[in-house]
Order: C-alpha cells, then structure tokens, then sequence
C-alpha cells in the first residue's frame, strides 16, 4: 500500500456565512462541521495520517473539534486557499507521502465509498477529482436578461477530496505561486496535468450558506435516524485524600473517591449510559476491576472508548445528562469545566452536556457523607 495523507484545509473566515464563527466550527449533529470531515478522513483505512491548515487564532477551536481523534498538529495556513494547501504539502513532504488527498474543512460528509474511488482513480493517473454533472439548464446571462443556452453535456460540478500523486501536485502549487487557481485540480491542470474525473456524491455537501447548513443537518438526521437513550449509575465511597475526579475535574477536597480506577463517578455513569444506548454491555466488561492495567486509571478512556464503539457504528453521541448527587465538595464552581471536558471528551459541543448536582438532603450514604453517586442519561443516534 501507498503511503496517503489527507490535507484539510480550514484557514478561511467564512465571512459569507455571515456567523461570529468560521463556518468550519459551527455546531452541526452534536459535533462542528470541521470534526465530521476530519473525522471521516481519519477513520477511513488507507490514510496514514491527517494534517489541516488553520489559523493560528482559531488554535482553541481546533483542539475542540479534533478532541479524540489521532491527527498530526495542525499548521498555520496562508492568505489565500492556494496558499494554505501549499503550505500544507510542504510541510507533509517530511513524511514522504506517495499520495495526497486535498479536501476543504467546509464539506462535512467525504464518506468512505467516495474516498476509495478516488484513491481507485489515483492508479490510473496522477490526479483524480470527484464531480457530479449539471443537471439543471444552464443559462448565460447579460444585464438581468438571459441571453444564451450553455450546453451542460461536457460540465462538471468539481467537489473535494482531490486526489494526487504527491510530488506532483507540491510541484504544480509551487509553480503556481502568485497565480490565483479556484482549486487544486485548476493548479494540476496549469501545470499541464489532465486530472481524471471520478464519481462524486450528492451528500458531500460543501456548507457555504444558512440554508446548507440547514440541508447538512437534515441530511444527518435522516442518515442516524435511529435514536437510542441509555442511562448510567454509579457509586464511590470517599477515602484518605487530598482531592477527587468528578466528569474529568480534579476537585480539591479533604477526602479522595476509592476505586479501581480514579473513581471518578461521573465519568463511570456516563460511559455506562453512552454503552447501555448502543447495547454494549457495562463499564466492567469493557475495562474489568480485575485487569491491572486499569490500576489507577483516568476515567477519560473509559468514556472515549465508549464513544468510539458509537462511531464504529456509524453513529454519533447527541446528548448526554449526568447528575452528580453527594453532600460535598461543592459542584457549582466546577459545573462548567465538567462541562467542557466532557464535550471534550465526546467530540460533541458544549449545549449538548448538561451536568447538575443535587443533596439527598442528608439522608442515606451520600446524606452521611460516606460517598458520592451520580446517574446519567446519553442519547445516542446509530444509522437505520
């Protein structure tokens, strides 16, 4: 097998969306755009590896929607798209790729069947583009008044991930420098390669608008109309300490949680409610007090794998609710890094956490302060 990268690029404003945001970070099915294309490239089998091109301001949005997924450090991009994807390809050439896949940040649905027909292209030729034929009428226009009929037989609508051989394609964006090329299969075409077309996909949608938004999440929600609710709970007596882990946040405190693990008993009702909505068993099957290798652990892995046993099946985590219940510490002060460390965790967005705790108003273990509980509630959509 050659050796494939994939090259996102994400350095734009957006400004035609017209959001606070770059489009590319805007929430779309309980994740942002960015992480569903990120993501799809990532998982697929035959890419080594994926590099985006971002700016440096956007640094923190980045890190949020890459959260859990194996990607290189992003690099700073350019001015221009052009010049992001050159920057990119030279910063890729140190790991010697045989072939590269250039995709835009904005297209959130490259699905796996559209990749390898790409890549099957790239055995044939040293460029392969995915395009889709014009169906509609097209019509020349001059002053608002239509003056010509453009024959649509030999028109193709160009999408993204474009794929090259690699050496070819850096080659072409650095003579290309200066020049001001639509897309990369525009540079490959000016340098006097003749890329082939492939079979594009009506779902590789590229979001520009409000309205594509809007068509991206409908076009999810019919994808993952299967909608699944597991609920979690969990128990851990306090012990000796100086501090305890509740949803991923070390909280100072005079006595720690005992546990195989880091006791952290929000995470562990979490991830049982994440397992219970795709039917796969509990937190002790999958990481079993007995196994030395969870000694001590960081609850974090157990909630990652769960929600990584969700995306093997094509599904995503759309919403989860833990309620941690005990007498002390205080959870209030750290409700909203729990928050964010667990829409960290799942790669979803923060309005889509809820985390609250409550008293038994001092009756039972948690009303002595013998412990602490915590239940949670996950919604899961899995494909039909």
């Amino acid at each position: 097998m050659f050796p494939v990268y994939a090259l996102v690029v994400a350095a734009g404003q957006g400004s035609r969306f017209g959001a606070p945001l770059p489009k590319q970070y805007l929430p779309l099915g309980g994740a942002n755009i960015l992480r569903h294309a990120v993501a799809a490239l990532a998982e697929h089998p035959s890419v080594a590896n994926v590099l985006v091109a971002i700016r440096p301001e956007d640094r923190a949005l980045f890190d949020g929607s890459v959260s859990g997924l194996t990607v290189m450090p992003p690099i700073t991009g350019g001015a221009t798209r052009q010049d992001s994807v050159r920057l990119g390809l030279e910063a890729l050439a140190a790991f010697r790729p045989h072939r590269v896949l250039i995709h835009d940040g904005a297209r959130p649905f490259p699905d796996r069947q559209l990749v390898d027909r790409v890549l099957d292209g790239l055995d044939n030729e040293v460029a392969a583009i995915p395009c889709l034929p014009l169906r509609d009428t097209i019509k020349r226009s001059e002053g608002g008044t239509i003056r010509e009929t453009i024959d649509r037989s030999a028109l193709w609508r160009a999408q993204t991930p474009q794929g090259f051989h690699f050496d070819a394609i850096l080659a072409a964006h650095r003579a290309a420098i200066g020049r001001e090329l639509t897309d990369d299969a525009a540079v490959a075409e000016a340098a006097g390669l003749a890329p082939l077309i492939v079979e594009g996909s009506e779902d590789n949608l590229k979001v520009t608008t409000a309205e594509d938004l809007a068509a991206a999440e409908r076009l999810l929600a019919a994808r993952q109309g299967d909608v699944r609710v597991g609920q979690g709970f969990d128990v851990h007596p306090f012990a000796p300490g100086d501090h305890l882990w509740v949803c991923g946040v070390r909280i100072p405190h005079g006595m720690s949680l005992a546990g195989h693990s880091d006791a952290d008993v929000g995470l562990h009702a979490l991830t049982d409610a994440v397992l219970g909505a795709i039917g796969a068993g509990d937190i002790g099957m999958h990481f079993p007090p007995s196994d030395p290798r969870w000694r001590g652990a960081a609850s974090d892995q157990f909630l990652t794998r769960a929600a990584d046993l969700v995306r093997t099946r094509g599904g995503a985590v759309a919403a989860v609710d833990v309620t941690i219940i005990c007498e002390r510490p205080k959870i209030a002060p750290y409700r909203a890094a729990m928050v964010e460390r667990i829409a960290g965790i799942l790669g979803i967005t923060p309005d889509r956490v809820s985390v609250k705790a409550t008293t038994t108003e001092k009756l039972g273990f948690t009303g002595r302060a013998e412990g602490m509980a915590a239940q949670a509630v996950a919604t899961v959509r899995l494909p039909l």
